[in-house]
């Protein structure tokens, strides 16, 4: 398989013939304008800048200035990142790409970076959304992107405590494959998982495939080893401890700013036996909300708990509903399963919610076809290579999430919901705006919306940022924040700024002054570049 240097995935799975088709056919029907392809360009005809430093001798094996290389550590994988790949736009890239083999490496890296005030930016599978892994370090001589792929084996397994230290570097995939043959899962399976890494779902907190009870890395991890400019940080293996503020809290979610994770103890479970779903259909879209905050209240936990709306429904789920479907399944290695989603479909009953004739049995199974459920999951995998197609074609497609508490949910809702309707109508007339639940906890939903619109080619980048910042301003005005699982990175920053308390970013800003003396750890996320 060939990486794609501009957009998502592999080359090989990028969307073409019949699917691209049908993709294009169902845009059609509902968005007006044409839809022109315009092709990626080569890396050759990109013209980048010679990289303005050179490594010392002693690093230069370490070290990539290969264009291709270059471009393809640029940008993250948002949609914004996306079209300026397509339209040649690489205003940043990293003069080197360093590939450290071990610790010593690395910390050799942090030195010379820190020596000559050079950018170091990490990179796991630059998978980023929000621009945690651009190089716009403009304040810098020079930008290294440190990229940890070389850091991907499974080290020691304690099967007793079912746990595993894991280097940071390694691709969801390979750690799965890792352990299998123990019977052990890590369980955390982002949409990214195929392309992405344990130290980057550590240092942004990413949300994996539970949808209640386990929903972030931070549940998983046992402990784990940080590189910084002034020495190694290692938290001790405990299942739990009072003493003092957790030192893991402080490396996790810190994208970068204060160290390189290079290894972390992570909580495992056994491999799922049991496992039972289906998907409850709501004629109103408030009973259909009513009936998910009841399911997330009751203790049953469902490993899936996801709300699509109608329109949801309809775009990724090929179902015609009117309030919205609520796609449940629940997952066992210790014992059937089949209760908790009797329960959990009870609860719907009491809302109005009507289940589909497409339950799964204990193993799995489905004699009666294909299930709504099974469509849209099947659509969420390819989401992100379908955003890629759309995106060629000059449609804007993206996503943008939240959280916030059950009392709020409506007006958040409703606020958001207008925020996008008015930005869109200002920068393309017409759109569609989509919203599902990814999470749910006792206290309160992550809404993650979707918009589709008819885009400019020339402009389309600037129509899409207008779109983004009067639905963040719309989610901060909420009371929501301003992102549930997709990080900070640069493009947060403004709305990550006055959601934090003030006192804590005077915290947050002394540790970065004590860990990263040089401020050269990936300037500009989470604080300003000094």
């Amino acid at each position: 398989m060939t990486r794609s240097w501009w957009g998502w995935g592999n080359v090989e799975d990028a969307v073409g013939g019949a699917e691209l088709d049908a993709l294009l056919g169902r845009v059609r029907a509902v968005l007006p304008g044409e839809l022109t392809a315009h092709e990626p360009p080569g890396v050759a005809s990109l013209r980048l800048p010679g990289p303005r430093v050179t490594p010392p001798a002693s690093l230069a094996d370490l070290c990539s200035a290969d264009p291709a290389d270059r471009a393809a550590h640029a940008h993250g994988k948002a949609f914004r990142d996306v079209v300026r790949n397509l339209q040649g736009d690489l205003r940043h890239v990293p003069d080197l790409v360093a590939r450290p083999r071990d610790e010593r490496d690395m910390t050799d890296l942090l030195d010379w970076c820190t020596r000559e005030g050079v950018a170091a930016v990490p990179f796991g599978g630059g998978s980023s959304v929000v621009g945690g892994v651009e190089a716009r370090c403009d304040d810098h001589p020079a930008v290294v992107t440190i990229d940890l792929q070389r850091l991907s084996g499974v080290l020691e397994i304690d099967a007793t405590s079912r746990a595993a230290r894991i280097q940071a570097g390694v691709f969801g995939p390979h750690l799965e494959d890792q352990l299998r043959p123990h019977g052990l899962t890590l369980r955390h399976f982002p949409q990214s998982f195929e392309f992405s890494t344990l130290g980057g779902w550590l240092a942004t907190r990413a949300g994996g495939h539970y949808a209640t009870l386990y929903t972030h890395i931070d549940d998983l991890l046992e402990s784990m080893r940080v590189v910084t400019p002034v020495g190694i940080s290692e938290s001790r293996r405990l299942p739990g401890s009072g003493a003092g503020p957790s030192p893991d809290r402080l490396f996790l979610g810190s994208e970068g700013t204060l160290g390189i994770i290079t290894e972390a103890w992570m909580r495992l479970q056994q491999r799922p036996r049991w496992r039972a779903g289906t998907s409850v259909r709501f004629s109103d879209y408030e009973s259909a909300v009513a009936a998910t905050r009841a399911v997330a209240q009751s203790g049953l936990n469902p490993a899936n708990c996801r709300l699509l709306d109608a329109t949801e429904a309809l775009v990724n789920a090929g179902v015609s509903v009117g309030g919205g479907v609520l796609v449940l399944a629940f997952e066992s290695a210790d014992h059937p399963v089949r209760a908790g989603l009797e329960r959990a479909v009870e609860l719907c009953r009491d809302h109005g919610g009507e289940p589909s004739a497409d339950a799964t049995g204990e193993s799995g199974g489905n004699a009666r076809g294909e299930s709504a459920a099974d469509t849209w999951r099947s659509s969420f995998l390819r989401m992100p290579y379908q955003r890629d197609a759309l995106a060629r074609h000059s449609v804007i497609a993206e996503t943008f999430e939240t959280a916030c508490t059950w009392d709020t949910f409506g007006a958040l809702h409703q606020a958001v919901t207008e925020a996008a309707r008015r930005a869109i109508h200002e920068v393309t007339g017409t759109g569609v705006i989509a919203c599902r639940f990814t999470h749910v906890y006792p206290d309160g939903p992550a809404p993650y919306f979707s918009v589709y619109a008819p885009g400019r080619w020339d402009g389309i980048v600037g129509q899409w940022d207008h779109i983004k910042a009067a639905v963040s301003e719309a989610i901060a005005e909420s009371g929501g924040t301003i992102t549930h699982h997709h990080a900070v990175g640069r493009d947060h920053r403004p709305w990550y700024d006055r959601q934090r308390p003030a006192p804590f970013a005077a915290a947050l800003t002394a540790a970065k002054s004590a860990l990263d003396p040089a401020g050269v750890l990936n300037p500009g996320v989470l604080l300003p570049a000094r």
